[in-house]
């Protein structure tokens, strides 16, 4: 059976182990979207991952969904991912950026902007914002006009992105967000080219994914699904046939990989492996549910055909995660409390393992 530390290509890039660090919102980003020391320290403190998936990064300004997030949209921007980006290269790693339009999932008082989304119907529940939750307010549908906008933004933060220094970038198309509600069968109530069939629901996500290969190449582009994930209120008919259908568009095209979350159930799980032609990121649990991947969680789906598995949580109280993988000690307990309530404590403040004498 494959290994978790033997190496593998991907894409471009050779990696050491088939461990990857999962994209986790953690709020700690400057005013104006700026990434900061203290976040250069935390992914560097992690670049022994076989490959780091950076937090959510929002493409637009319109596309922030919580407020503490870093961007890509400005030259600003751009610079600040520099220090963190060099940062996990010199300590060996390799990092693709997270591209996240949070589309409905988001608050004017974030934005100064009405949330955009594939209809006029909220989210469920409440956003984040500077003052606290509140609940979703209802999206401005896009017009058919404006969709490409919205869909070439990922390719122009792509494009930032290895400006950067960046690796490569992942679609957030998963977990209820812009491309996940279009992706929709209640978010989505277009009867234009973007909705209805299986062919219209998956339009954007494939428009959103040819812009950023015009934009950076295939071989640095991947993206995150999450089939049947109930995220922020999202249904979905028909998920053996709509992913499925995506993922023959995806494998046209050619992208690095697909990341798929544990939302749907086994089978459809395992037969999406078989449909997929090109490299598997596998995050075998549920996020945020009341399990963590770990070693057993992780050998199932390297045996199941995956390429490489996520972590999420256990990489938050565990920097040097592979280590302690590789020498099968315990992992930390993280402190949920600090996931996103900034500064450095429970950011940075987590200890490597210490070898018993």
């Amino acid at each position: 059976m494959t290994d978790l530390f033997s190496g593998f290509r991907l894409g471009a890039l050779s990696l050491p182990n088939r461990v990857v660090m999962a994209p986790m919102t953690r709020v700690r980003a400057a005013a104006g979207g700026l990434a900061t020391a203290s976040m250069a320290t935390y992914y560097a403190q992690r670049a022994t991952a076989g490959l780091i998936v950076s937090e959510g990064v929002q493409p637009s300004l319109i596309g922030q969904s919580n407020p503490g997030t870093p961007g890509l949209h400005t030259d600003e921007q751009v610079a600040s991912w520099r220090a963190v980006t060099g940062a996990v290269h010199t300590n060996g790693g390799r990092i693709f950026a997270q591209l996240m339009h949070g589309g409905r999932v988001s608050h004017p008082d974030t934005t100064g902007h009405q949330p955009v989304g594939p209809s006029a119907v909220p989210a469920t529940g409440d956003v984040f914002t500077p003052t606290g939750p509140q609940p979703a307010p209802v999206p401005r549908e896009l017009p058919t006009g404006e969709v490409a906008e919205h869909a070439g933004a990922y390719g122009a933060a792509g494009r930032r992105a290895i400006e950067a220094g960046f690796d490569g970038v992942e679609l957030h198309g998963a977990n209820g967000y812009l491309i996940s509600q279009f992706l929709s069968s209640n978010a989505n109530l277009r009867t234009d080219g973007y909705g209805g069939s299986i062919a219209g629901r998956i339009r954007f996500a494939v428009e959103a994914v040819e812009a950023t290969v015009d934009a950076v190449g295939a071989e640095r582009t991947g993206i995150r699904l999450s089939p049947s994930g109930g995220f922020w209120g999202i249904e979905e008919r028909d998920v053996p046939e709509l992913y499925a259908a995506l993922l023959r568009e995806l494998g046209r095209i050619g992208i690095a990989y697909v990341h798929l979350e544990a939302t749907a159930g086994h089978e459809v799980l395992t037969a999406l492996r078989r449909a997929w032609p090109g490299a598997l990121i596998m995050n075998p649990v549920l996020p945020m549910g009341p399990k963590q991947t770990g070693p057993t969680e992780a050998r199932e789906w390297l045996g199941l055909g995956a390429d490489l598995i996520s972590f999420g949580r256990a990489f938050i109280a565990n920097p040097d995660l592979v280590e302690r993988l590789r020498l099968g000690a315990p992992l930390a307990p993280v402190d949920e409390a600090t996931y996103y309530q900034g500064g450095d404590a429970g950011y940075l403040t987590y200890p490597t393992y210490q070898h018993g004498a």
